[in-house]
């Protein structure tokens, strides 16, 4: 004879959700307390031996001896390795002030030790550190951030933002936008197909949003609008969701024209009128992405125009010449770029584009 089932209170599942996301919540919480606790230990370590080789003339040997004699201390510690305690002794010179209250305090020590591989600079050392933390790069992440030289490339594109948009808005819409945008994370090594640069796009989609920037969803590719009947089509349309306001892209294979700011002004216009909710979102921007430009013909064009607008790069130049000159040209990639938007929508028939 089975036991009957024993009634639940109707609140039941409520309470059991919110517990999980107790327990789950002081878990994230001790793995940073821990984290930051373990940094804390390399850094006074460090510290001690800088010290000491700046009073005393400590050599190498004795760093050699020091981790040899910690790891028979603690066997079931890892971290005391000779090459460590030199990471943990230039942590400490990098960082000479307490780190608790710093950026790289959040980090986890390989990231660290990948600004400390890098970067010469303190300051660049702690802007990466503040942008790992604060977007949640991965270790990964941060290297490729690091060797695209993201800080000097942020907000860089000539733009009309100040002519346009309040102060503090400006200079948060030029937080979006690169230039030149690196598109060397295709990472081809020989002359492809069309169909092969395709797949290769569909495999590495995740990093050509991150090149985008934080926080940009897509929303759709060749994104179809009327106006009095008249078709068009937008190459790209992004929402960034930190910033809450849509992000037009045009992407044009060749340099910059004049006539390309009033089409892309016009989009951004569109999509500020109908699909921006006033009270919820900032300003549509758009972005132009060309293979080539002359800065004064920008500034010309943007001044013509009343919608906010920047005008960026593509560039492969972070290549080995000599794989450069195997990756796609401009032109595939831009009928690459447009392809990889198709597959994603296989149910929809290609839509037609107006004239570049």
């Amino acid at each position: 004879m089975t036991e009957p089932t024993t009634a639940l209170p109707d609140d039941y599942p409520q309470f059991l959700d919110q517990l999980k996301h107790q327990v789950q919540r002081a878990r994230i919480q001790a793995t940073r307390v821990v984290n930051t606790e373990l940094l804390l230990l390399y850094w006074d370590i460090g510290h001690a031996i800088l010290q000491r080789q700046q009073a005393h003339g400590w050599g190498a040997k004795v760093i050699d001896q020091l981790a040899h004699d910690l790891r028979a201390e603690f066997p079931h510690m890892r971290g005391f390795s000779r090459r460590n305690l030199f990471y943990m002794r230039s942590f400490a010179e990098a960082w000479p002030q307490e780190i608790v209250q710093q950026p790289v305090a959040q980090l986890p020590w390989g990231h660290v030790t990948v600004l400390l591989d890098k970067l010469t600079d303190a300051a660049e050392r702690n802007w990466y550190a503040a942008q790992a933390a604060d977007h949640g790069w991965s270790r990964n992440v941060l290297a490729h951030r690091i060797e695209g030289q993201l800080h000097r490339r942020i907000g860089a594109a000539p733009s009309n933002f100040p002519d346009h948009l309040p102060a503090q808005d400006s200079d948060l819409a030029r937080q979006l936008v690169r230039d030149p945008y690196i598109f060397d994370f295709l990472d081809l090594t020989d002359r492809v197909a069309e169909r092969d640069l395709e797949t290769a796009l569909m495999a590495r989609l995740e990093t050509f949003l991150l090149e985008l920037g934080h926080g940009f969803a897509f929303v759709g590719r060749q994104y179809h609008f009327t106006v009095d009947g008249d078709d068009f089509y937008i190459d790209l349309l992004f929402f960034n969701w930190l910033q809450s306001r849509f992000v037009v892209v045009e992407l044009k294979i060749g340099r910059f024209e004049p006539e390309y700011a009033g089409k892309l002004g016009f989009y951004v216009s569109w999509v500020d009128e109908n699909l921006r909710v006033r009270d919820r979102h900032s300003p549509t921007i758009g972005i132009l992405l060309c293979a080539g430009r002359n800065d004064n013909v920008v500034r010309y064009s943007l001044a013509g125009t009343t919608a906010p607008l920047a005008v960026a790069n593509y560039t492969y130049d972070t290549l080995p010449d000599p794989i450069r000159e195997l990756v796609p040209t401009d032109s595939e990639l831009a009928t690459a770029v447009d392809a990889t938007w198709n597959e994603l929508e296989p149910d929809t028939a290609p839509a037609p584009t107006d004239e570049e």
